[in-house]
């Protein structure tokens, strides 16, 4: 971490806080209660931040205070810095701890201390004995099965990753709306569309919401699917569509995910690939003013039957194809049935639920069925990671196309909670006081959305006092701009979050029992192992500290085991070493352990980056804007990490026809690039920068070696390129 040239605390004077622009009178009382801390407990340990951050800080005092009381309380600590330190009071009143102190003993014998001091332990338990493990979160968690599992785990040789539950028959969206969990005046569904922000947030009673589910589900009947069927949503993250998927789900349909952000082509691929019978879409997004067309995209996409809903409004502005059909004429089908209850549709354990999409490395999407098993995995890292449980407001900005979307749903109501959806852009200070309003406990980010808070001031002069902790995914993340977004809140703890479509959850991750140091992951997460590999291609000690390719053990519960359109054996477990005798599975991403036991996330290892959350490969990418110009011989589209942390940028090699163009027009190229990308891939797609190369390097088959692009662009002086 770097220290900025910030004075030690015990350095620091009363001019030095007046000049950040704090009053004399305040500047005073702020030194001598942080005169008093130091005297307490030196100027430079973990005690220290805690108690400057919990008795000293507060959002209206100028951040460049906060930064300063941080940095330099830890300018000579080296890495991983605690940012929060668990509370011992706290920390037993937690899912996890209530269970450790329970059960600490039985699990782990003599060793067992308290639910901090045993946390770790209590992790390499949950993958030594995953029998034991998983039956008691299935149990706390109070999952229902209509025909209960043989068996927690059966290992078999032809599959690494075992098969877990054999012979259960379950329904997730069954065990998200039981009453076992919460009462059925419990709200379930909290919300607020963009430009309602004075108005009082939208509430859904379990009530409400069983009953409109129930119709959803009835009507879905009536459009003559095979149960097993595919029906796709692509539509925003709202009440409607989180109605639409519990009812595919309860009904024994499989959902299909896609992004309202897509192209038609994009679209298409995924109705193609996972052979959806039909669509639930919008017909159009409202944000801000701006009304974004969505069917009109689906309709170009050549998409099956679709049913679409209107925006904020009771009835459609637009003339539909033939055979598709309103939200209006969908539910009028089964107005008979109102109030009345579905049975759930329970399958074998193994059956699809939900197909979902992330970027490979050949172009095209993978398409990822989650199981049934799948959910459960979701929202025990909930249970576990992120302390959800009943009374929890859970808001993470995000979509259905995405995993976070689904995680969302079974995180929040397999474990009590209610779900809060902001019907807009989440950047702004309506999202802000959304927060506030809906009185999260529990909110979700990506690093990008808090940069343009941090840049805005968005949350200022909104209370954000109920949310117990934060979640982060999907991007690296910054120590500056997350030092800040803890601020906002009394400096509750982020817990980042890290994983994969195909893994239903996380691997990594941190945890309200072990001190928390930003843009860092303290452990692997419960019935995961990490492996990090070596320069020989196995694993170093688990207790040494390196950076390499990272791997995971096999066995990992809800974890995919099969892929619609590859070989799954060929993507995750082909030429993976062994280790204690089951080859590892692969993830692409490498990681680094540090001195201090954390870990940080340092990329792709393969061709597939990171913009802004959203996986996607580099050939989908240079497919596009190898055709933009005429004079474009090929290209070579890297993520580089800039050098003070956060999301990758998008960087562009561009090799011309000829050599003697490398001083071609690369202001109107770059605007090019990006008109094409955000028209044919992803509307967030923004390329940084555009380095004209001679050629581009490559192995000696002829493959492009993208990684030393990443490497050269990243060491480079990058003042005018990045």
């Amino acid at each position: 971490m770097a220290n900025r040239n910030y004075k030690g605390l015990d350095s620091v004077t009363v001019a030095d806080v007046e000049a950040l622009g704090i009053p004399t009178e305040l500047a005073g009382i702020i030194y001598e209660k942080v005169s008093r801390i130091v005297g307490d407990y030196g100027a430079a340990t973990p005690q220290t931040w805690h108690c400057i951050s919990k008795e000293v800080l507060n959002p209206n005092i100028p951040f460049t205070f906060h930064q300063m009381m941080y940095y330099g309380c830890y300018k000579d600590f080296g890495p991983d810095p605690p940012a929060w330190l668990p509370d011992p009071r706290n920390a037993r009143l937690t899912n996890v701890g209530q269970l450790l102190e329970r059960r600490g003993k039985e699990f782990l014998g003599s060793k067992y201390e308290d639910p901090i001091s045993s946390f770790s332990d209590f992790q390499r338990f949950s993958v030594s004995y995953q029998e034991v493990y998983w039956k008691t979160i299935l149990e706390e968690m109070n999952i229902s099965f209509s025909v209960a599992p043989e068996c927690i785990l059966r290992e078999i040789p032809s599959h690494p990753g075992g098969q877990w539950l054999p012979g259960a028959r379950v329904n997730p969206a069954k065990n998200c709306l039981c009453l076992r969990k919460r009462a059925l005046s419990d709200v379930a569904i909290v919300w607020r569309s963009e430009g309602n922000d004075e108005a009082p947030v939208d509430k859904m009673t379990l009530q409400e919401l069983l009953e409109s589910v129930w119709a959803v589900a009835y009507a879905l009947e009536t459009l003559g699917l095979e149960k097993g069927s595919a029906i796709a949503i692509d539509m925003p993250m709202d009440v409607n569509s989180v109605v639409i998927y519990l009812a595919i789900v309860l009904a024994g349909y499989v959902v299909v995910s896609i992004a309202d952000s897509f192209a038609p082509s994009e679209i298409s691929t995924r109705l193609i690939l996972s052979k959806a019978k039909a669509i639930f879409t919008q017909d159009f997004i409202s944000r801000g003013d701006k009304k974004i067309p969505l069917y009109s995209r689906v309709v170009d996409a050549h998409s099956p039957m679709a049913i679409v809903i209107p925006n904020r409004a009771s009835s459609l502005s637009i003339e539909l194809r033939d055979g598709d059909i309103s939200w209006p004429d969908f539910l009028e089908r089964v107005k008979d049935s109102k109030g009345l209850e579905f049975v759930a549709v329970e399958q074998p354990i193994d059956a699809f639920t939900n197909i979902l999409f992330s970027s490979g490395t050949t172009g095209d999407p993978k398409a990822i069925p989650w199981t049934l098993l799948t959910p459960f995995k979701a929202a025990a890292d909930g249970w576990c990671h992120m302390d959800i449980k009943r009374g929890d407001v859970v808001a993470w900005p995000t979509n259905l196309g995405w995993m976070m979307g689904p995680w969302l749903v079974y995180a929040s109501l397999l474990n009590g909670a209610s779900i809060a959806l902001y019907n807009g852009s989440p950047l702004g200070s309506g999202f802000a006081k959304f927060v506030q309003d809906a009185k999260v406990t529990m909110l979700g980010v990506i690093p990008s959305i808090v940069r343009t808070w941090k840049a805005k001031n968005s949350p200022d002069g909104y209370d954000w006092s109920t949310i117990r902790c934060f979640g982060s995914t999907g991007e690296a993340s910054s120590v500056d701009e997350y030092l800040w977004l803890m601020g906002r809140a009394e400096y509750k703890p982020i817990i980042e979050y890290c994983g994969g479509t195909e893994i239903g959850g996380s691997f990594v991750s941190g945890s309200l029992l072990q001190p928390q140091s930003l843009a860092a992951f303290s452990t692997a997460v419960m019935g995961c192992s990490l492996h990090i590999l070596g320069d020989d291609g196995f694993p170093i000690p688990s207790d040494v500290p390196g950076i390499g390719e990272l791997a995971l053990g096999p066995l990992i519960f809800g974890a995919s085991s099969t892929l619609l359109n590859a070989d799954h054996n060929e993507v995750y477990f082909k030429g993976m070493p062994v280790f204690n005798g089951k080859v590892l599975r692969r993830h692409g991403d490498v990681f680094e352990r540090t001195s201090k036991g954390y870990y940080h996330a340092h990329g792709r290892a393969d061709d597939t980056m990171n913009l802004g959350g959203i996986k996607v490969s580099s050939l989908e990418i240079e497919r596009i804007c190898n055709v933009v110009d005429e004079n474009i011989l090929e290209t070579a589209a890297v993520g580089v990490p800039p050098a003070g942390g956060g999301p990758e940028k998008l960087v562009i090699a561009v090799v011309f026809k000829g050599s003697d163009k490398l001083e071609h027009d690369l202001v109107n190229l770059l605007i090019s690039f990006n008109t094409a990308l955000q028209r044919k891939l992803n509307p967030l797609f923004k390329v940084s920068s555009i380095v004209p190369l001679p050629s581009l390097p490559r192995t000696a088959t002829n493959k492009v070696m993208r990684r030393v692009l990443r490497q050269q662009f990243s060491q480079a002086d990058q003042g005018s390129r990045l």
